[in-house]
């Protein structure tokens, strides 16, 4: 996937990264996939606001790499990761390794998809 044009962050398509303050765990049914202070959001555009764990607040024992990817034009490419959960949590996070300069910052963090996991925030 590398090589795919990227385009930069502007007015008609924002996109900030600002560290969370607070707590944010993230659990997989019964198990904490993640628990963590040091987590981002990342605002792009009109899309809702993601958390962004790192990971080493994240256990990547639970996680296993998938063969899936994807391009953003404005973060780069993602690699993905399944869930413990079977086939419901297929491709339930994401990370951008090498992102573009723009979203630097979310290198080494993952993503989770709120419809396969739960995502507490607490002050």
């Amino acid at each position: 996937m590398t090589g795919k044009p990227f385009k930069i962050p502007d007015s008609n398509h924002p996109i900030v990264v600002a560290p969370f303050a607070g707590r944010v765990v993230i659990r997989c049914g019964d198990k904490v996939v993640a628990d963590s202070r040091e987590a981002l959001t990342l605002k792009e555009a009109n899309y809702p606001a993601v958390m962004y764990v790192p990971r080493a607040d994240a256990d990547m024992t639970s996680l296993t790499r998938s063969t899936h990817a994807t391009h953003c034009p404005y973060k780069g490419d993602a690699s993905y990761f399944d869930l413990p959960s079977g086939a419901s949590g297929r491709n339930g996070v994401w990370s951008y390794e090498t992102p573009h300069d723009a979203v630097a910052a979310i290198a080494g963090h993952l993503a989770f998809y709120p419809d396969k996991v739960e995502i507490e925030t607490s002050p």
